[in-house]
């Protein structure tokens, strides 16, 4: 692998022209074709497998020209204090608005709420629920001028209007800001790291022509695939972060080799066969976690991760070609002013710098470090034997916007449980007197504890499929909701054997429950998976059997307490106003896979990066204590401005409105503080001192069985000495044209 690797490098720095061409023309390809591809098909959420989903497919199928997921308009008119909203002013209002409702192009229906009685018990409120025939995505501008235009009218007749529902959700990802603080943040970190404008702003340009071709080629397939807007998030997310890490990494270890005089062309080919090697394995393993994601069942989660994966593998390319070539350009511009103008390269004095310091420091007291970061990870991790589950809604969006006010709203109007009602799918096909069978379902679903009312059965033409609505007394989110749901369906053996008919539970928050449970019994399969094939990773790496399942230890320690820090947040409410989250409930069913896959694959970045230094140093002759010492002497201040870095490109999505974006930039931000100065730069050292020889022990046959993929570059340090020129100045630009 390193001697590949370092071919590569030496080729991409001498056609330098070639390689810088040909990334260019990928990217102008892949926005092209993103330019020229039609927009993906909006055929909504689906989750194949759980009751909910089924009932909508049968809905679908028997109710043909509406789509089940179409989108949706909830409209809450509120009378002004004192007044009626059956007052003739405020009723002429209301149906002014219904009726210009209804006109739409690709309206279904639009509820007169005069008519289906959907008043409160005071007479102050009502409301009236627009169907559209299609998903939110596709409903033409029109469409939303006439919905905003029908609430405007009726508030300018006195009226409070708010409106909620899925018509309302603009979708789509971030909106720009979050991207651009990572970014600053990240300049100014490796501005820090490098001491050189070129060597700060080498890895920014890669990663962002990375992320370029990324986001151009997801959105060029996005038809083709049905890929989703928030597919992208993810992508955008790890595109950057691992872009700027895998290319600070590579110009890192050119400039250590440069320093030690070799020539800048086998300084290039050294750094891409030793760091492009520990690149190439922390991208496997990251690539390992996305695609493992295609085993939780969801098809969504599936082609988020699958994008995400080929984000990652871009920044790969890019960091083991792109990064030699542009150092082959300017090959003395990324080194230091003292390297630059000294005349010579110089051997950088890296015996005392902050990294042997701590090293030393945890080397001398390893227990104490060990059991005091053990126990700080396991005390922020105790809040996540709380989880709850669920998908937050228009209640966890900030009270500035009208879908929030319009849910507050209809809970005090309605009851908390109105925002959240249950439909009920009845197939009576091929069933005698099924309508009043239909109604016996009713009237026996509406007699259960905790349902307040139930609605009228709407039938469909053929008259053997019904659908009504069930309203809980409790939130959607709310654990008291999950239970009756259970209840109904449990119930559901002895309403059939009585009606001769059957039904399913569906809805926005059955759906919810039962995405929350798919992704309970997907957890551990999927932990097994992406642990299982990391850990065999890790062993063909370091050769090692203690080393891979520490890091897997540890990196359950550190993805077990940012999940609590987030429960704490979001669903605790401890100190969530100050990251602008004003409802705290639930934490977001996919959060935990989210934290699983991604955490574990960035978290074996840095193992990588930095266990592969020791072992390099171990297989070199090093003791094992001196071995974490060297280490951390040419790793620790590059990985901590590695982890600095995505820290800030996932904290900088905290700022975005939407909640489920907000929760995974949090998430994300905390495993990676956790995991990279608590795991790896403390429990590490600290468990590889008290393992000592042991930690690097592999037994004869298992060693003899492995392939040997030689990260540590072990196989270069064997080439003859003609292969490996140094010079004793500083080469200039003219004569590293010549080489």
């Amino acid at each position: 692998m390193a001697i590949f690797l370092h071919r590569v490098g030496r080729l991409a720095f001498r056609q330098r022209w070639y390689v810088a061409l040909i990334w260019v023309a990928v990217l102008a390809f892949a926005g092209l074709s993103a330019l020229k591809a039609p927009e993906a098909s909006d055929k909504g959420f689906s989750m194949p497998g759980i009751e909910s989903q089924k009932a909508f497919d049968l809905m679908e199928q028997r109710f043909p020209g509406t789509a089940a997921d179409g989108a949706t308009a909830r409209i809450v008119f509120v009378a002004p204090s004192g007044e009626r909203i059956t007052a003739p002013g405020n009723r002429q209002a209301v149906e002014k608005a219904v009726a210009s409702l209804a006109d739409g192009g690709q309206v279904v229906s639009a509820s007169d709420p005069f008519r289906s009685k959907t008043l409160s018990r005071d007479g102050r409120t009502a409301y009236a629920t627009v169907t559209y025939e299609v998903g939110a995505k596709g409903l033409t501008d029109a469409s939303k001028s006439r919905l905003e235009e029908a609430v405007h009218s009726a508030q300018d007749a006195g009226l409070t209007v708010e409106a909620g529902g899925s018509a309302l959700n603009a979708g789509g990802g971030p909106g720009g800001g979050a991207e651009l603080i990572g970014v600053a943040v990240a300049a100014v970190v490796l501005l820090v790291t490098f001491g050189s404008l070129a060597a700060a702003g080498l890895p920014l340009l890669t990663a962002l022509i990375g992320v370029g071709v990324s986001m151009a080629g997801i959105l060029a397939l996005a038809h083709a695939l049905d890929l989703s807007a928030t597919t992208s998030i993810l992508a955008m997310m790890l595109g950057l972060a691992v872009g700027i890490d895998y290319a600070l990494f590579v110009v890192s270890r050119y400039r250590e080799e440069h320093a030690r005089g070799r020539a800048p062309h086998e300084a290039v080919g050294l750094a891409v066969g030793t760091a492009g090697s520990a690149v190439v394995f922390a991208g496997l393993t990251v690539v390992i976690a996305l695609a493992g994601l295609a085993v939780v069942g969801i098809p969504m989660l599936t082609k988020m991760g699958l994008a995400a994966a080929g984000a990652v593998t871009v920044a790969v390319l890019i960091a083991l070609t792109l990064v030699p070539a542009l150092l082959g350009f300017w090959p003395n511009a990324v080194l230091t002013r003292r390297a630059r103008s000294g005349g010579r390269a110089e051997e950088q004095d890296t015996r005392n710098n902050g990294g042997t310091r701590w090293a030393r420091f945890v080397l001398r007291r390893p227990l104490p470090v060990l059991l005091l970061g053990v126990a700080g990870l396991g005390t922020l991790a105790l809040p996540a034997m709380d989880l709850q589950l669920g998908n937050p809604g228009d209640e966890a969006k900030p009270t500035s916007t009208t879908e929030r006010r319009a849910y507050d709203a209809l809970a005090e109007a309605f009851g908390p449980g109105f925002n959240g009602p249950l439909t009920i799918v009845v197939d009576a096909k091929g069933t005698a007197g099924a309508k009043s069978a239909v109604e016996s379902v009713a009237q026996r679903i509406g007699g259960t504890e905790g349902v307040v009312s139930v609605s009228s059965p709407r039938f469909n033409k053929a008259g053997d499929t019904a659908v009504f609505q069930a309203v809980p007394s409790t939130a959607p989110t709310d654990e008291k909701t999950k239970d009756l749901v259970t209840s109904i369906r449990n119930d559901r053996p002895a309403i059939e054997s009585r009606t001769g008919v059957t039904f399913a539970v569906t809805g926005t928050t059955a759906v919810d429950i039962d995405i929350a449970e798919k992704v309970q019994s997907a957890l551990v399969p999927y932990l097994i998976v992406v642990v299982g094939l990391a850990v065999v990773l890790l062993l063909l790496v370091f050769r090692s059997l203690l080393v891979p399942l520490k890091a897997a230890l540890g990196y359950l320690l550190s993805v077990l307490a940012s999940l609590g820090v987030v429960v704490l947040v979001f669903q605790q409410g401890h100190g969530a106003e100050l990251l602008g989250a004003e409802h705290t409930g639930p934490i977001m069913s996919l959060m935990p896979i989210f934290l699983v896959g991604i955490v574990f694959g960035l978290a074996m970045d840095y193992e990588v990066f930095l266990v592969s230094r020791m072992r390099e140093a171990y297989v070199h002759g090093e003791s094992p204590h001196q071995a974490v010492i060297s280490g951390f002497r040419h790793s620790a201040r590059v990985v901590v401005a590695a982890a600095l870095i995505m820290i800030a490109v996932f904290a900088g999505f905290i700022g975005e409105s939407d909640s489920m974006i907000k929760m995974i930039g949090f998430g994300l931000a905390s495993a990676i503080l956790f995991d990279a100065f608590v795991v790896r730069m403390a429990i590490v050292p600290a468990v590889l001192a008290l393992l000592g020889h042991r930690a690097w022990w592999l037994p004869g046959r298992l060693d003899r069985l492995l392939p040997r993929v030689d990260v540590e570059g072990e196989a270069l340090g064997r080439r003859p000495a003609a292969a490996d020129p140094r010079s004793a100045g500083t080469t200039t630009g003219r004569e590293v044209s010549h080489t």
